[in-house]
């Protein structure tokens, strides 16, 4: 890694408009922000102190709002701070460190996206051996190996990323540091091992998007088969929402890290970059909470002790 390389910071690219406007967007940004992490931080809480919801589903689910959490906290607050404050550099350190986060996060994420999904074909489809199959050790295991899978991503992306040279413009065409505005920006024609560490990547994504896709045909056709409607309605209301989530988060990620870097980037590409980076963390408490009858039981039951305790204190 060349030495000059480590003394500069980068430059990441602001959103268009003048300064109230960019003001505006990241007080818009600050408000998606709290959201998310208020909506996480309540699936968290709700899943770990109600024990009608200690299970498989939604110990996969109390693990994915944390991811969520991390996974928007990386690259959210620096635009935020951007925004507000019209400085967009960032350090070098700062840069990597995004890299390898954002990697990290996403990885883990996509893994545990894929873990959900077996649960819900092992709930749907093996109802009566549920228990054997998905006990706590299973689960325990299962997103132990989501988090190893994250952490070594995150290295494989940063290390080769950050082992190039950055000799010419240090103006990152993204609103935070990511591998392929970086590699737009680097003097380096060859760069084996950011290319080994992406189809690395992308086999991974196809791997598990394949098992996902398994597991629902599976379940459509067990769910399809089932004879009563109201049996139907809760095994499509607890799947589907998971279908989208892993849909709308696969091809923005797809999207971003195999289409070619344009020289120069369109609002499009800031959208693809929010919709993998900001949305999912930000939807998915929604969409997992207002179609589930147990998380809207666990918080009513949390709000009424809340107001019972008060009442006596």
């Amino acid at each position: 890694m060349a030495n000059h390389t480590l003394d500069t910071d980068f430059f990441l690219m602001e959103f268009p408009g003048s300064k109230q406007l960019q003001v505006l967007q990241g007080f818009l940004f600050l408000l998606i922000y709290l959201v998310s992490l208020t909506g996480n931080l309540l699936i968290i809480m709700l899943v770990t102190v109600d024990q009608c919801l200690h299970t498989p589903m939604y110990f996969f689910l109390k693990n994915l709002s944390f991811v969520d959490m991390c996974l928007i906290s990386v690259t959210v607050p620096k635009l935020i701070l951007s925004s507000l404050s019209h400085r967009s550099t960032i350090s070098f350190p700062g840069c990597v460190c995004q890299v390898f986060f954002v990697v990290f996060f996403i990885a883990t994420e996509i893994s545990i996206l894929t873990a959900m999904s077996y649960d819900r074909y092992v709930a749907i489809c093996y109802p009566l051996h549920y228990d054997a199959i998905m006990d706590r050790a299973i689960c325990v295991q299962m997103v132990a190996a989501s988090w190893l899978f994250g952490s070594v991503f995150g290295f494989l992306y940063s290390y080769g990323t950050f082992s190039l040279s950055f000799c010419g413009s240090r103006k990152v065409p993204q609103f935070f540091c990511d591998v392929p505005s970086l590699l737009k920006i680097s003097c380096s024609k060859i760069h084996v091992i950011v290319d080994i560490s992406v189809l690395t990547g992308v086999v991974y994504g196809c791997f598990c998007l394949l098992c996902i896709g398994f597991s629902y045909v599976y379940i459509f056709n067990t769910v399809l088969r089932m004879p009563l409607s109201q049996g139907r309605s809760k095994a499509f209301s607890t799947c589907i929402p998971h279908l989208i989530v892993v849909t709308t988060f696969l091809v923005t990620v797809f999207t971003a890290y195999l289409k070619p870097f344009p020289d120069s980037p369109q609002i499009w590409d800031f959208l693809i970059s929010v919709f993998y980076s900001a949305m999912p963390p930000s939807i998915n408490p929604v969409i997992y909470s207002l179609r589930n009858k147990e998380i809207k039981a666990a918080l009513l039951n949390f709000l009424w002790k809340l107001d019972h305790y008060g009442s006596i204190g």
